[in-house]
């Protein structure tokens, strides 16, 4: 089959083109350059110039504290581009597999969100545009897929762990926050759930993220350890301590329960994934020689 991905110089674009390769199919990666989701006349040109069998949307306006400042251009990105490919989407009968985000619930309590609830009540203008990106797809399409991930690092660009990384050699030291809670996710093990969505005409809305639960605190500390970094300083502190311009959730709890119902795998452990995008930075031969 073959397939678009959009944002093909993010985390995510990157490894769902590697997968899709990796299984045969062929895939057209793009980004702003090729293909400007903005520009309504670009994307219909470009989707259907490339008859593809479907499409994954990874682009999106991801700056969530400059999208409190520049809400036209998130908006003009994550709605109006997003419309624009579910549009041609649906004019050609093809499948869209849009990621959307834990942004768009209200954060509070303990509860695990759920896929198909109402409990929607996005806490920024990032997570209000993916949410209304979700909204226009629903809309539009019968033939779609919508996936909520969180916490997403990979090889190709930056992410928590590789500022961890980074702070941990030039302070020894670091503060992080203690308050927030959530499941980090491997664009690498991502790509393959996504795939094999796409392969599938199980369509709906899922949560997909790496297994457990943990805080960004906890996670800082598990990098620290697996990289062989045990003697930088962690020290847990609530979000208060932080000035950010957009509020985030404390609670990312997300019920992955549906893709058992609907005989997807789920992903493995976030340990486990973190242990290999370490190998990947090289990180676990420093843990071996020490």
């Amino acid at each position: 089959m073959k397939f678009l991905v959009t944002g093909v110089k993010g985390q995510l674009g990157y490894d769902v083109v590697k997968e899709l390769e990796k299984r045969g199919h062929t895939a057209i990666g793009v980004d702003r350059e090729e293909m400007d989701i903005t520009d309504r006349k670009k994307v219909c040109d470009v989707i259907k110039s490339s008859s593809v069998d479907g499409v994954f949307h990874c682009a999106a306006y991801t700056a969530v504290d400059r999208a409190e400042d520049d809400v036209e251009v998130c908006r003009a990105v994550n709605v109006d581009g997003t419309e624009h490919i579910a549009r041609v989407c649906q004019e050609l009968g093809i499948k869209l597999l849009y990621l959307s985000t834990d942004y768009i619930f209200n954060g509070e309590g303990t509860n695990f969100w759920n896929p198909d609830g109402e409990e929607i009540e996005p806490l920024n203008v990032y997570g209000q545009t993916k949410y209304e990106g979700e909204e226009v797809i629903r809309k539009l399409l019968d033939r779609y897929f919508i996936v909520r991930i969180s916490w997403v690092f990979g090889l190709n660009g930056n992410n928590f762990i590789k500022t961890m990384l980074r702070l941990g050699e030039e302070r020894g030291a670091v503060q992080v926050v203690d308050d927030q809670v959530g499941s980090p996710t491997y664009t690498k093990d991502l790509a393959r759930l996504l795939v094999d969505m796409m392969e599938s005409e199980k369509y709906g809305v899922y949560h997909a993220t790496n297994e457990g639960i943990c805080s960004w605190y906890e996670f800082a500390r598990e990098i620290f350890q697996q990289a062989g970094m045990d003697t930088v300083s962690v020290t847990p502190v609530d979000s208060s301590s932080f000035k950010a311009k957009a509020k985030r959730p404390f609670n990312s709890r997300m019920s992955k329960d549906k893709l058992d119902e609907m005989g997807f795998e789920r992903l493995p452990s976030w340990q486990d994934a973190l242990f290999r995008y370490l190998k990947e930075l090289g990180y676990s031969d420093r843990r071996k020689e020490q």
